[in-house]
């Protein structure tokens, strides 16, 4: 393959490729079944504290 040939694959589908990746990164912490571990990692800075 050419250097032109990589850049055209880059510039169109490699795009797709890290815009879709992107997206689902965003929105698998929404997904249906994270809200528990979502609510335990953000309370899990206070699970030692002794006042409460």
């Amino acid at each position: 393959m050419t250097y032109n040939e990589l850049r055209h694959f880059a510039d169109s589908w490699g795009l797709l490729c890290m815009a879709l990746l992107f997206l689902g990164l965003v929105a698998w912490p929404f997904r249906r079944g994270a809200r528990d571990r979502n609510r335990e990692a953000a309370t899990m800075i206070f699970k030692d504290d002794e006042h409460g």
